[in-house]
């Protein structure tokens, strides 16, 4: 019998009144992969994740999380998935511990080792109540309580806000370890620089639409490359134009400037290889550039 996907989701559509939040969603997150679910603030985001556990009714479409229906067998799916909310909700006056040993006996499990262990490691101290913890603190917390009963899948929406680089790559490296043992993630984020570290496969979403979904290897052989190059002599910018997925060119009598796709390199140094070169550049631009040139994303999207 074959493994059932960690998600699948059939035009999941999520609507509040007239305002449509998620718009025919079709999303596979396959089992051991880390699967980065990227957007700007309101895409929609959060709300896939509160369908896929179970706290929203689809206004139509499904939701399956670990082959079980999302909103009817909700009960279930919560004992194989570890959340960590967008809006974290705490117990004030619990400490770390007490926190532990309460959802501990929710889930059956009342051994604390693997809690304690992940908090060491991210640095947290189990004895504060809640109420004097800070933000990151808190998200500390929430991501203990997510992951010490090693679930099969772990929804993580936003997991990183506030929490310091050195904790971030302790976290990083906590979510190898559970891919590496068989475990599955489905990780929100508005910030591309931090799920391309960690992620096998990213899907965008935009406005509550899915607009793509790449692995992180093929998003990197469309990453784009910012040339610069100075001639001997004058060239013709229609030697450059006709190059496939060259962007923003600009030619200045003897230099050029343009971006470009890694595949289209290789025509853009044969074009200028018909002239004398005296200087050639070529810089790779950082992903989220990328992203934002081939799927529309604004700037006023990017984090």
């Amino acid at each position: 019998m074959a493994t059932p996907l960690a998600v699948r989701t059939e035009g999941l559509t999520k609507s509040y009144g007239s305002v449509l939040a998620l718009d025919g969603v079709n999303l596979r997150v396959h089992p051991g992969e880390v699967f980065g679910y990227l957007g700007p603030n309101g895409s929609g985001k959060s709300t896939t994740l509160r369908l896929l556990m179970g706290l929203l009714r689809p206004s139509s479409g499904t939701a399956e999380v670990l082959g079980l229906d999302a909103w009817s067998s909700a009960a279930d799916v919560h004992r194989g998935v570890g959340y960590v909310p967008g809006e974290l909700s705490l117990y004030d006056r619990l400490t770390g511990h007490q926190h532990v040993t309460y959802i501990g006996h929710l889930r059956g499990n009342t051994d604390d080792k693997a809690a304690v262990m992940i908090a060491d490691r991210l640095d947290l101290d189990l004895d504060k109540t809640a109420r004097t913890l800070s933000k990151g603190n808190r998200q500390k917390l929430a991501l203990v309580l997510a992951l010490m009963s090693g679930p099969e899948l772990l929804i993580l929406d936003e997991p990183t806000g506030g929490l310091d680089p050195l904790v971030q790559r302790e976290f990083h490296a906590i979510l190898r370890e559970h891919t590496t043992s068989g475990g599955t993630v489905l990780l929100s984020s508005h910030v591309l620089s931090e799920v391309q570290q960690v992620a096998d496969r990213v899907g965008v979403l935009r406005e509550g639409t899915l607009i793509a979904v790449e692995s992180l290897h093929e998003l990197r052989q469309k990453s784009l490359h910012h040339v610069t190059a100075e001639f001997a002599d004058p060239v013709q910018e229609s030697d450059f134009r006709r190059i496939d997925g060259i962007r923003d060119l600009a030619i200045d009598d003897r230099s050029l400037t343009c971006s470009a796709p890694q595949s289209a390199l290789d025509s853009l140094i044969r074009a200028a290889a018909r002239y004398t070169v005296v200087d050639f550049a070529c810089a790779e631009a950082d992903l989220e550039e990328t992203f934002m040139a081939f799927y529309g994303i604004g700037a006023g999207d990017a984090a």
